[in-house]
């Protein structure tokens, strides 16, 4: 009884010793690693998702950084803003470095823009 495995029941008795050998038995055990709901592909795959996720973020992400750069010199209020909803998207998205530092530095942009008639 020791090499025999116990499966639904008292009844159902498996030899563990053929369990190796049946292709059966193998893709029973192997279905356990699919996801029904991602179409048949494995369920470590969702990793490969998730890092093409974060790198639409990082393009994302560094398109909003050029236009927020570009605010600083040239049509502020219109790149920095563009900047900073690209930046939330991109941040949204998993880029949070990128994002982030592409709404502060459209903010500051902006701000340079509309307080820069105090001081003239």
């Amino acid at each position: 009884m020791a090499d025999k495995d116990h499966f639904h029941n008292e009844d159902s008795l498996y030899d563990k010793q053929s369990a190796y050998h049946n292709e059966e038995y193998a893709r029973e055990l192997a279905a356990d690693q699919y996801d029904p709901e991602a179409g048949g592909s494995r369920a470590d795959d969702d990793h490969s998702d998730h890092r093409r996720v974060l790198e639409g973020g990082k393009g994302v992400g560094w398109l909003a950084l050029v236009f927020s750069v570009i605010a600083l010199f040239f049509l502020p209020i219109v790149l920095g803003i563009a900047g900073i909803i690209i930046g939330y998207i991109a941040l949204r998205e998993g880029a949070r470095t990128l994002g982030g530092w592409a709404i502060g530095i459209g903010c500051l942009a902006v701000l340079i823009q509309l307080l820069s008639p105090l001081f003239w």
